[in-house]
């Protein structure tokens, strides 16, 4: 398959263009090559990803460069929460992740605090309502052990209030380039899965019942499982990490 695509502050402004002039084509275009080198990205069942509309990405999440391979290897461009942490930077090194992050489609939002959450809902919320696709991690967090831990039910709220399919992935390898989620990655292979699309109309004007939101998040974690073979443990990783 080829592979085409590289892919505050809750002041909500989205990357916009994805033409063949904007910043996005820039970044896929010279860091692309590069990427697709040190990481040898190995892609699965990508058609299943609708060529237009809005759609939700979700998925596993081991280390810091998932979202890096992410955008790598879908045609559409990916958009994702990050923290505002990666954008504010004063240094050249800050200024430089902050063209890349928004760039490929990192949305800075502070996370922090009790309006954190809701701030990163609503930002998602947007992005699917103009048409675009979002990624998201309903584990929350970095797997602190390469296990799948309790998805969050924000990737259900999502998808119940804009009707988006979720399209489920898994991202494999990553944790072995990463370890810990610190330092330079080394090169070395990647593989990452796409399940077939999965729809929750039938629950439609639910988005505030709590076992329906728990139903369609286990239900979107359980294919997670499956596609990236990993060992499942019904706690949220914030909590493991905390322990």
């Amino acid at each position: 398959m080829s592979l085409t695509s590289l892919t505050s502050s809750t002041s909500l402004t989205t990357p916009t263009s994805e033409g063949p002039l904007s910043r996005f084509a820039l970044i896929k275009a010279v860091l692309g090559p590069i990427m697709r080198l040190m990481f040898r990205p190995q892609v699965e069942g990508a058609e299943r990803i609708p060529g237009d509309g809005a759609v939700i990405l979700a998925g596993n999440h081991l280390t810091f460069i998932d979202s890096i391979v992410l955008p790598l290897v879908t045609r559409r461009q990916v958009h994702f929460i990050g923290k505002d942490e990666y954008v504010t930077g004063k240094s050249l090194k800050g200024r430089l992740m902050a063209w890349f992050f928004t760039g490929v489609g990192m949305i800075p939002v502070d996370r922090d605090g009790a309006s954190g959450g809701v701030a990163a809902l609503m930002t998602g919320k947007r992005v699917l309502e103009e048409g675009k696709m979002f990624g998201i991690y309903p584990e929350g967090t970095r797997s602190p052990d390469g296990r799948l831990y309790r998805g969050r039910t924000g990737i259900a709220r999502l998808a119940l209030m804009t009707g988006a399919p979720v399209v489920p992935f898994a991202v494999i390898g990553t944790d072995k380039l990463q370890p810990g989620g610190r330092g330079m990655p080394r090169p070395g292979k990647v593989t990452i899965r796409f399940g077939e699309p999965m729809e929750f109309s039938r629950y439609e004007g639910m988005d505030r019942d709590r076992y329906v939101l728990r139903a369609v998040t286990d239900s979107v974690m359980a294919e997670v499982m499956r596609l990236s073979g990993q060992e499942y443990v019904d706690m949220y990783a914030t909590k493991a990490k905390a322990a």
